[in-house]
């Protein structure tokens, strides 16, 4: 009787332990999920899609030019910010500056030379109607416009999910020692310059039931539809880390950088007008 007690005691204990480790044991990453299929990212992809999406919404731009950057940039730099590449190329991407797309250190922000490539793609004459390699090509003129092509189902599903077409579809995690200090008035400042002035941000949130913290720890940012809520949300949830944001709350869902691997939980607290940031 003594043993069983010992193990089961030790069974609890044990499960107890794992139970509090479980979300730091996937390491650090995000990954989206939509009806198309699933998407692992790191942080560093994960944030510069968002911001892909944030811009297109600033220019008010349908989701196949969201689908187009995407495609273009998996194939130029994997969705990240490059130093450098091919020749004077740099950034998401690879943009010249010797062909006029501006200094480096420009190239270099993400929100700047997202805003450089749509600007150049709605130049691009029936650029909705054109195969999507064709219409990344007349924008990045590279050697191969081909290649653009073989990404279009990731840049779909890219879309899906962080267009906010398709709700909690995007996740992201890592563990405490990855965790940064909070800068929530800069990712405020940041989502802000990605999303445009549309994007209605207050200061302390009206949601207080349920939450961990005083209201006046939170950020409420308004939203007209359901589609620019979960575009703002999966910006706030891969942008957590560099920012040191801990929480995020909209339409019924909740996801926590505590728990970031379990993705968006239910919160029925959680406006659906309201997406709000700690």
């Amino acid at each position: 009787m003594g043993v069983t007690v010992v193990v089961v005691l030790l069974g609890a204990g044990a499960y107890a332990l794992f139970h509090k480790a479980r979300p730091y044991l996937h390491g650090t990453g995000c990954e989206v999920s939509t009806r198309a299929g699933k998407m692992p990212l790191d942080l560093e992809q994960g944030a510069n899609a968002a911001t892909i999406a944030a811009v297109a919404f600033r220019k008010q731009l349908p989701e196949r030019a969201s689908v187009i950057a995407y495609a273009t940039a998996i194939q130029e730099s994997h969705i990240r910010n490059l130093p450098g590449g091919d020749r004077d190329s740099v950034g998401m991407f690879q943009q010249r500056p010797s062909q006029g797309w501006g200094p480096p250190h420009k190239l270099r922000d993400p929100v700047e030379s997202t805003t450089k490539f749509f600007n150049a793609l709605v130049k691009v004459k029936g650029y909705l109607d054109r195969d999507l390699h064709d219409a990344a090509q007349r924008v990045q003129r590279s050697a191969d416009g081909r290649a653009y092509a073989q990404h279009e189902d990731d840049g779909v599903l890219l879309a899906a999910a962080f267009t906010g077409r398709e709700a909690a579809t995007a996740r992201c995690w890592y563990p405490p020692g990855k965790r940064t200090a909070s800068r929530r008035p800069d990712a405020i400042r940041e989502m802000r310059r990605a999303f445009g002035s549309r994007l209605r941000v207050g200061g302390p949130s009206p949601l207080t039931t349920g939450a961990a913290s005083s209201p006046g720890s939170w950020n409420a940012v308004k939203v007209t539809n359901a589609r620019a809520g979960w575009a703002v949300a999966a910006w706030a949830v891969t942008h957590a880390q560099a920012y040191g944001l801990t929480e995020v709350r909209y339409a019924g869902r909740h996801w926590q950088a505590d728990a970031g691997h379990d993705g968006w939980t239910a919160d029925k607290a959680a406006r659906g007008d309201t997406v709000v940031i700690q």
